[in-house]
């Protein structure tokens, strides 16, 4: 079994990204853009944008990405001997080079102005992006008009086939709208991906991405999420510390990192796929605003979770679909902030290695099978770098992303893990049994009234963690597709 960080896996990809950002209008973007370059390793950062918003109208701030670009460049040696050669750092010099400033006009009466440096920097991130690379995701902390003058001169220059190939290399996650670029662009360009929690204006405690730390400031799961992981209190032990933290992350005013849920499912972490976003992940879980694909529509919009909290009582929402990951996203943001203070790698904790079935892809593990099967499942040869960390196994059976409707019980029975492990790491080798076919229905529907959504399918999570003082997790997704007649795996 591998035991040194030079055996973690080299990532196959990383997502290209370019973050428009209205940093400066209150502290939370400048807190976001902090913890995000911790994870600047497993990204292509092809653009740093700074923009305006409803709440900045007529300024951009690309001083202020500046400035926290020079913390990092401070802890850029320290950051590196915690990853293997293979997941290097980028350098701040190199992120200089992407930052741009953006339109400093509010909304649509800005993006409809002369060509601006963002915008080109914009272009020409999509123009590169081929077919290897597949796309580019583009994440708005606050308007969206550098975006819309993107499509504008796009649509003004090139042909409507070039127009089409464009839009289709765009992944876009907006926190909620912050101008009136971001209604235009899905108006007008009905067939871009598009996440962003719709809602009326400045009703941000509507919004699944408030979920991140915001349930003191909006009210919402009274009890659920652990409010002691977001305090001030929290942050100042814990995340400003060191040259980085302390120089970079700011004291929050409203809620902390409002903009941070954009790219937590793009950490590569073998939790989801981002380009499914019903399937759920730290980033939060959207679905499809209409199902059927009649409209055309892309638009991705809030889903709710069901979730025992903090106080063991269920609750319900949207924002759930971010809080219920709270502890392993704020430990994984601690325990990097201690990468920043040390280069020394047995100083700071490191993630597991899973392996599942044999298999140490962090992509999403397809099995077929068929109902009343039972299906194996082995983590055993899951590995950590920091060799005196146990590991313990934990599964969870996803249900909301198999489900059609609001009360997912009515649809989708819980499947239980069995232990069938040695008895040396409790289970590390699982097995679960499938429904029969009128068991998996729950209540006595057609069993194609429900089929009609697609396979019947059943979403598997392994959380592989550690024991260390900020524990980080690995995970591994396993999707079973349950058809008739299926051989046993």
């Amino acid at each position: 079994m591998p035991s040194t960080f030079q055996n973690i896996p080299a990532f196959k990809s990383k997502p290209h990204i370019v973050v428009l950002t209205d940093i400066c209008n209150e502290p939370d973007d400048a807190e976001s853009l902090t913890r995000f370059l911790l994870y600047a390793n497993e990204f292509q950062i092809d653009g740093l944008v700074a923009t305006t918003s409803f709440w900045q109208q007529n300024s951009t701030h690309k001083d202020q990405i500046h400035q926290i670009l020079d913390a990092y460049a401070t802890v850029e040696t320290n950051l590196n001997t915690h990853v293997p050669p293979s997941r290097q750092y980028p350098t701040a010099n190199s992120l200089r080079q992407r930052v741009r400033g953006g339109i400093s006009e509010y909304g649509m009466n800005g993006a409809r102005g002369p060509l601006n440096e963002g915008t080109e920097l914009l272009i020409s991130a999509v123009d590169a992006i081929t077919e290897i690379d597949g796309l580019l995701w583009v994440l708005i902390w606050g308007g969206a008009n550098v975006l819309a003058q993107a499509l504008l001169e796009i649509q003004k220059s090139r042909s409507e086939a070039e127009v089409v190939q464009f839009v289709s290399k765009l992944r876009v996650y907006a926190i909620s709208d912050q101008d009136d670029s971001g209604p235009w662009i899905r108006l007008n360009f009905p067939k871009m991906f598009y996440i962003a929690s719709i809602h009326g204006w400045n009703a941000y405690g509507l919004a699944a991405w408030t979920g991140i730390s915001g349930e003191s400031y909006y009210h919402f799961n009274p009890g659920g999420p652990d409010s002691d992981l977001v305090t001030k209190k929290w942050l100042e032990t814990n995340i400003q510390i060191g040259p980085y933290g302390k120089n970079a992350y700011p004291d929050p005013a409203f809620i902390p990192e409002g903009d941070t849920p954009t790219f937590l499912s793009l950490i590569q972490n073998g939790l989801t796929d981002p380009c499914r976003p019903e399937w759920g992940g730290w980033g939060g879980r959207y679905t499809l605003s209409d199902l059927t694909g009649a409209s055309g529509s892309r638009h991705y919009g809030d889903a709710a979770d069901l979730v025992r909290g903090k106080d063991g009582r269920m609750h319900i929402g949207s924002q759930a679909t971010i809080w219920r990951w709270r502890h392993a996203y704020q430990a994984d943001f601690a325990a990097r902030m201690q990468w920043t203070l040390s280069n020394d790698f047995g100083t700071a904790n490191h993630a597991p290695v899973v392996v599942l079935n044999g298999d140490s892809d962090i992509g999403v593990l397809h099995i077929k099978t068929g109902f009343g099967k039972t299906v194996h499942l082995d983590a055993s040869q899951s590995w950590d770098p920091d060799t005196s960390d146990a590991l313990t196994f934990k599964w969870l059976h996803y249900r909301e992303p198999s489900a059609t409707q609001w009360t997912v019980r009515y649809e989708v029975p819980e499947l239980q893990f069995e232990d069938e492990s040695d008895g040396k790491r409790k289970y590390e080798k699982v097995f679960v049994r499938i429904p029969g076919k009128e068991e998996g229905m729950v209540l006595p529907l057609d069993p194609e009234k429900v089929h009609k959504w697609g396979p019947k399918t059943y979403h598997l999570i392994l959380e592989v963690v550690d024991n260390a003082t900020f524990p980080m997790r690995a995970y591994r997704r396993v999707l079973i597709e349950v058809v008739d007649d299926a051989a046993e795996k």
